[in-house]
């Protein structure tokens, strides 16, 4: 199931806008590319509140702002290989917040970058690249 497109503040207040003017909110919803009941349940909001901004939400507060997260998914993927533990050092380094190991792939998890164990293979030896060259060379046509 694809997750809930949420409204920016800027497209809110361009929802709000659109309201006043005079536009239906099934056009509204169809330009902003939301269904019907979020424009109903944001214009409610408004009238009742006089503000677009989202309500504060239960639980607790990322410790991690956007700019981290992104700069975590970064350098997971500009080095494939890296650890949290290594990603947690960087930064460390980078922004001086100290996070857990735990908080640096919860955040690679959101952003559905997984773990990966490269596969292990044998080692080729000479004598296997030479018997592997002469089979190809025999089996060419």
């Amino acid at each position: 199931m694809p997750a809930r497109r949420k409204l920016t503040t800027f497209n809110r207040g361009r929802a709000i806008a659109w309201l006043h003017d005079g536009v239906s909110k099934c056009e509204v919803a169809r330009q902003l590319g939301v269904s019907h009941s979020v424009i109903v349940r944001l214009n409610q909001r408004f009238q009742t509140t006089n503000n677009v901004e989202e309500r504060p939400r239960s639980g607790r507060p990322k410790k991690t702002t956007p700019r981290e997260d992104r700069f975590i998914q970064r350098q997971a993927l500009q080095h494939r290989a890296t650890t949290c533990k290594v990603i947690r050092g960087q930064l460390r380094e980078a922004t001086n917040i100290n996070v857990s190991e735990r908080t640096i792939g919860n955040r690679l998890h959101d952003a559905r970058l997984r773990s990966r164990r490269p596969a292990v293979r044998p080692l080729l030896t000479q004598a296997h690249r030479r018997a592997r060259l002469a089979w190809s060379r025999r089996h060419l046509r």
